[in-house]
């Protein structure tokens, strides 16, 4: 047989099937897909490759799946902090990105972001912002795999004047990366108290249509709920239910203001959540209940956010958090055990985007989507259990390699495809104009 990389390592963790851990095995890709894994000595009597890799501390993961983010805003990363959401939004952020948002903050934004989730794992990521069209030429440069969301919001930006603009543009967006195989485009409509009724069923109709997803931030905070009491007699979960949201296309992110029923409901329709611990801690936003989420049979991924509320893309620790706080907030420390947190992490966000025929775990036929990261250092030795050590252990640094349909993005720590001195220089300026005042 022959191989165009081999790769070698302590552990394959391949997450389908669950709770499998291969000692001493290989992976064998070809054409960028793996084609297929067995033990490290019969590998080596039978697969003749181009590239042999040997890690012999290392554990060899899916690719993190970072299930939401807001790649730009890497460079608002510390401007406004310790507030509450809204005040957070409408006198720092808003004001800022009608200020500064054109296609070259969205570009270096973007780069940025993406440097450091490779440098933390990432494979893939799924994205909300303004200039969509710049953050995916911007993923094609850097090899990273990308979902773009045409985002849709009430109020005027730079990228389009109305709701005509904005789904003009995302049809446009759509068609120009159709044929892609790392970057795809999805719905994005901002929140439910951000888009109205009449843009929202457009959304629907072209959803159902193109057969695509729908992302979207449901339910992160209290004062959201009141609003939309308020302002249309019903909890926001139920208006999309009335408006034909919510369905197996739906990305629900956040979710931390939950009633039973709405659970159930949820369920039933087969949507998704995303969960992003760190941001909903910081803003103080409120608990989302995973565990009772999962219990009911509700897919349940994971995300960073932005940098401007969490401050980082960092999914390793993402991990970490959300196996502590799940354990907390369900008061059972086997609530979210680590393997049931890195599936999360990995298939379950793949499983949301409509990747994982493609990507979210490590099987032979899929895209050679993979993350090594080294176990043998200090901070994770002894291992007894690569999973836990993981979850609970490991940091970013000790990420060592990362490949996204078999090509190499990170080498040794070192990124493979992006300037890194080049890209530092430029955020510097970044941060000059940044802090001008307004």
């Amino acid at each position: 047989m022959h191989a165009d990389s081999l790769i070698h390592a302590r552990w394959v963790i391949p997450v389908e099937p669950a709770n499998r851990i291969l000692e001493h095995h290989a992976i064998a890709i070809e054409k960028g897909r793996i084609t297929t894994i067995l033990p490290s000595h019969e590998a080596r009597e039978q697969i003749g490759a181009d590239t042999v890799m040997e890690l012999p501390d290392h554990a060899l993961i899916p690719g993190l799946i970072n299930a939401h983010t807001h790649t730009p805003m890497s460079l608002f990363r510390g401007m406004a902090d310790d507030i509450p959401l809204m005040d957070w939004l409408n006198k720092h952020i808003w004001p800022a990105e009608q200020r500064w948002i054109n296609a070259e903050f969205v570009a270096d934004g973007s780069r940025l972001a993406m440097a450091e989730m490779i440098r933390s794992g990432t494979t893939c990521f799924n994205d909300m912002y303004f200039f969509p069209d710049i953050t995916g030429k911007i993923a094609l440069e850097t090899g990273i795999r990308a979902v773009l969301g045409m985002i849709l919001i009430d109020f005027p930006s730079a990228w389009a004047s109305d709701a005509d603009g904005y789904l003009e543009r995302a049809l446009a967006l759509h068609d120009s990366f159709r044929n892609e195989t790392t970057v795809k485009a999805i719905f994005a409509p901002h929140a439910p108290y951000s888009v109205s009724d009449e843009p929202l069923l457009r959304v629907r109709t072209l959803a159902n249509e193109l057969d695509l997803p729908i992302h979207m931030h449901v339910h992160e905070t209290r004062d959201e709920i009141e609003q939309s009491r308020k302002q249309y007699g019903m909890r926001p979960l139920s208006r999309l239910r009335q408006l034909g949201l919510t369905g197996p296309n739906l990305i629900a992110v956040h979710m931390t203001q939950l009633q039973d029923d709405e659970i159930d409901a949820y369920a039933t329709s087969g949507g998704h959540v995303v969960h992003c611990p760190e941001s909903n801690l910081k803003l103080a936003s409120g608990f989302c209940p995973v565990a009772r989420l999962l219990d009911a049979g509700i897919n349940v991924a994971l995300g960073t956010d932005g940098a401007a509320s969490n401050n980082d893309l960092d999914m390793l620790g993402e991990m970490q958090t959300a196996a502590l706080l799940g354990k907390g907030s369900a008061g059972d420390p086997e609530a979210l055990p680590a393997t049931q947190v890195l599936q999360m992490a990995t298939i379950n966000g793949a499983r949301a985007l409509g990747l994982d025929g493609d990507i979210g775990s490590l099987q032979s036929g899929k895209a050679a989507d993979i993350t090594a990261i080294d176990l043998g250092r200090i901070e994770t030795l002894p291992v007894f259990d690569p999973v836990s050590q993981i979850v609970y252990s490991a940091g970013r640094e000790q990420v060592s390699h990362v490949w996204v349909n078999g090509e190499l993005l990170l080498a040794d720590g070192e990124l493979t495809r992006i300037d890194t001195a080049r890209l530092m220089a430029d955020i510097r300026v970044w941060q000059g104009k940044l802090e001008e005042k307004s």
